[in-house]
C-alpha cells in the first residue's frame, strides 16, 4: 500500500473510531436524564429521571451517595454537576463534608468514589476536563483531578474565598477552564480565581457585585458571567486579564421577588432566573457582548403559583428543554424551549423529598 493510501486508511479508521465513540455516548444518554439530590440527613441520594421524547420525565431510581445531606435548603446553586459528555455525575454531601462521583451508564448510576471536601458544608461543584473544584460553605475551595479510580486532591489547590467574603453560593469554571468564579451572598461580592496549567487555583480577585445578594450564575460560551441577584435583578460581566469582573449590564430588574437561580441556554441567546419569592421564571435575552435584556417584564416566562418556591434550573445538553426544581411543590417542572426562548410546559413530576437540592440535566 502506498504512503498516501496508508494515510487515507488511518484517517478513515480515526473517523470510524470517533463516530463509534460519539454513538456510544449518545446511546448511553438516550433521550437524556434529570438528576436531583435528596439532601437527606439520614443518607443522601441522587434521584434519577429519564427524559421521554416529549420532554416528560419517568422515575429511574435512587442512588445512595455514600454521604449525608442536611435535610434543609443549602442556599446554593450547583450541588450536582455532570461532565460535558454526560457520563460522570458529581454530588455534594453537605452533612458529611464530602463529594461523590458516579458513572452514568444508560439509565443507571454507579458510585465510583467519595472524597472529603476539605471544608465544612460543601455547597457547589464544577468540572472542566479532568479537573473538579468544590466550594465549601465554610469559605474555601479545593481542586481534584479525575483519575481512573476516582477523585485525587490536587496539592496546593485549596484557597480561602476573598477577604471579607461571606455567604458563598456557587462555583463554576469558565468555558476554557482558565478561571473559576464564586458568588458571595452575604458580602455581595464575586471572587475569581485564575487556574494554572497544573490545575492549581491562584489567590482570589474580589469585585463588588453590581446588584445585591449575588446568588446563582452561569457563564456562556463567550465567557460572559451572568449572575442572578436575590435583591431583585440580574447582571452580566466580562472577566478581565487581571481577574476583575467588569460590569456589562448592571442590576437589570426582574420586577419579581428573589431571583436566586440562573441558567443560560446552550446557544447563549437566553437566560432564565428562578424567582423563589414570586413563584415564577423570568426570561432574559443575551446580547453578543453579554448584555442582558428582560424579555418578560409584564408576564413571567412561567408561573407556578404562591408558595411554589422554584429553585435550581437546568437546560438539557441538546438545548431543547428547561427543568426546574420547584421546591415548594416538591416536584420537577419541565418546559420546551422555543426558538424565541419562550417556554411551553411538558409536564411535572412530583414526590421529591423536603429539602431536595440541585439539578443536573443531560
Amino acid at each position: 500500500m502506498t504512503p498516501r493510501k496508508l494515510a487515507l486508511a488511518a484517517l478513515v479508521a480515526l473517523a470510524s473510531l470517533a463516530a463509534a465513540t460519539a454513538a456510544q455516548a449518545s446511546s448511553l444518554r438516550g433521550n437524556g436524564a434529570v438528576y436531583v439530590l435528596s439532601n437527606g440527613a439520614a443518607g443522601n441520594s441522587v434521584l434519577a429521571y429519564t427524559r421521554n421524547d416529549d420532554g416528560s420525565l419517568t422515575a429511574a431510581g435512587s442512588y445512595a451517595t455514600g454521604g449525608s445531606g442536611t435535610g434543609a435548603g443549602l442556599g446554593d446553586q450547583g450541588a450536582l454537576v455532570l461532565t460535558a459528555d454526560g457520563l460522570r455525575l458529581f454530588a455534594v454531601n453537605a452533612g458529611s463534608a464530602s463529594v461523590s462521583e458516579f458513572q452514568v451508564t444508560g439509565n443507571s448510576l454507579k458510585l465510583r468514589s467519595v472524597v472529603a471536601s476539605n471544608g465544612q458544608t460543601p455547597l457547589s461543584v464544577t468540572v472542566h476536563g479532568d479537573l473538579l473544584y468544590v466550594l465549601n460553605g465554610s469559605g474555601s475551595i479545593t481542586g481534584y483531578r479525575l483519575v481512573g479510580n476516582g477523585l485525587e486532591p490536587i496539592p496546593g489547590s485549596s484557597r480561602q474565598t476573598g477577604a471579607g467574603a461571606s455567604g458563598p453560593a456557587q462555583i463554576q469554571f469558565s468555558p476554557d477552564g482558565s478561571w473559576l468564579a464564586v458568588t458571595e451572598k452575604g458580602s455581595s461580592t464575586i471572587d475569581t480565581f485564575a487556574v494554572g496549567a497544573n490545575g492549581v487555583a491562584a489567590a482570589p480577585v474580589t469585585t463588588a457585585s453590581a446588584g445585591g445578594t449575588p446568588f446563582g450564575f452561569d457563564i456562556d460560551a463567550a465567557g460572559h458571567l451572568l449572575v442572578s441577584e436575590a435583591a431583585g435583578s440580574a447582571s452580566s460581566y466580562s472577566v478581565g486579564a487581571d481577574g476583575h469582573a467588569n460590569v456589562i449590564s448592571g442590576a437589570v430588574a426582574t420586577f419579581q421577588a428573589a431571583p436566586c437561580w440562573l441558567v443560560a441556554t446552550k446557544d447563549g441567546r437566553f437566560a432564565y432566573t428562578a424567582n423563589a419569592g414570586a413563584g415564577n421564571i423570568s426570561r432574559f435575552g443575551i446580547g453578543a457582548n453579554g448584555s442582558l435584556t428582560l424579555l418578560d417584564a409584564g408576564t413571567p416566562a412561567a408561573s407556578f403559583g404562591a408558595g411554589s418556591h422554584p429553585l435550581d434550573l437546568g437546560v438539557s445538553l441538546d438545548g431543547q428543554f428547561l427543568y426546574n426544581l420547584t421546591d415548594g411543590l416538591h416536584r420537577i417542572s419541565g418546559f420546551r424551549i422555543a426558538a424565541d426562548g419562550t417556554l411551553t410546559s411538558v409536564g411535572t413530576l412530583g414526590g421529591l423529598p423536603v429539602g431536595a437540592e440541585g439539578i443536573a440535566v443531560s
